[in-house]
């Protein structure tokens, strides 16, 4: 009995993943937000929701004021969990990936209504993806890291 409390104790402890798919309302369980401006004047403003995965992946929501989920970054040990975070747009993924030579370096892709930055090695995975159509004036694919 006391070896369950000492699991749950530690479980309770872990940084849980709570992020939304992309073009979704954001996680609930994000564990800073961070409030930014775009640069220009009269451009959308949009927040930053950042949290951190039990495996220890950063993973950043870019929302905007509509609480839409526009771009997600990750950075990490290991790639998260895709088919969350990319939600609706994940067959996109899959078919990109299965259209390239396994194991040729970075995956980018612009398939249609998303753009998908990938790349990484064991023990650091970092990428982007994000829907242009959405990015708001004033933001390029470069602020989003």
């Amino acid at each position: 009995m006391k070896f369950l409390k000492f699991v749950l104790a530690v479980a309770m402890a872990l940084p849980i993943a709570s992020y939304a798919a992309l073009g979704a309302a954001p996680g609930a369980g994000s564990s800073s937000v961070k409030s930014l401006r775009a640069t220009q004047p009269g451009a959308a403003s949009y927040s930053v929701h950042e949290s951190l995965t039990a495996d220890g992946v950063a993973v950043r929501e870019y929302v905007l004021s509509s609480n839409v989920v526009f771009a997600v970054t990750w950075q990490g040990p290991v790639r998260p969990d895709m088919s969350a975070l990319l939600g609706s747009y994940f067959p996109n993924f899959v078919a990109a990936g299965e259209a390239r030579p396994h194991g040729t370096g970075p995956m980018i892709e612009h398939n249609g209504d998303l753009v998908i930055q990938s790349a990484g090695r064991p023990g650091r995975f970092f990428g982007k993806a994000y829907l242009p159509r959405l990015v708001p004036a004033g933001v390029s694919a470069d602020d989003l890291q």
